[in-house]
């Protein structure tokens, strides 16, 4: 399984030799957490599999490794079976535009990324355009919006994970 480490700069995906094999890579794959636009996670990453592969291995359904290319730009894969998987989308600044990894840990890569959310949503009526109707104390004091010039900012979009409930 594929180990990532994050810190506040940098995600770095530390590849085993086996998996450097496979993916015919000899490095590290390290870029800037700015660089990280969006995190989702998949129980089916060969969906997500796109273009040809330039460099690496590929047994469709078992393993693919390596770089793929396509019109969106080059993607890092490193998926193996069935298993749950991250895809991670990047600004295209850096050597890639997207990596998919299978592991185990996209559950805790998700809320480790969250942690520097500014501005969280106090109300999830805001998140999608409608109106709370204040209670208690703040329903005295508060004024409805006074249009359209009145709504708020469109928040970032983040994808909360499903949670199996403890049985």
């Amino acid at each position: 399984m594929v180990t990532l480490m994050l810190d506040s700069g940098q995600l770095e995906v530390v590849l085993t030799r086996a998996e450097r094999g496979f993916a015919l890579r000899g490095e590290n794959i390290v870029m800037p957490r700015a660089s990280i636009t969006k995190v989702m996670l998949t129980d089916d990453a060969w969906i997500w599999l796109r273009g040809f592969r330039r460099r690496g291995t590929h047994v469709p359904g078992v393993i693919a490794a390596g770089t793929w290319k396509s019109g969106g730009g080059e993607d890092f894969v490193l998926i193996r079976g069935h298993r749950p998987s991250v895809v991670i989308e990047l600004d295209g600044s850096g050597e890639f535009s997207r990596i998919i990894l299978t592991t185990r840990h996209g559950i805790e890569l998700v809320k480790a990324l969250r942690l520097d959310v500014e501005n969280e949503a106090s109300d999830v009526t805001h998140l999608v355009g409608g109106e709370a109707e204040p209670t208690g104390d703040a329903a005295e004091g508060a004024a409805k919006p006074a249009g359209p010039a009145a709504k708020p900012a469109t928040p970032r979009r983040v994808r909360v994970p499903k949670v199996a409930p403890a049985t």
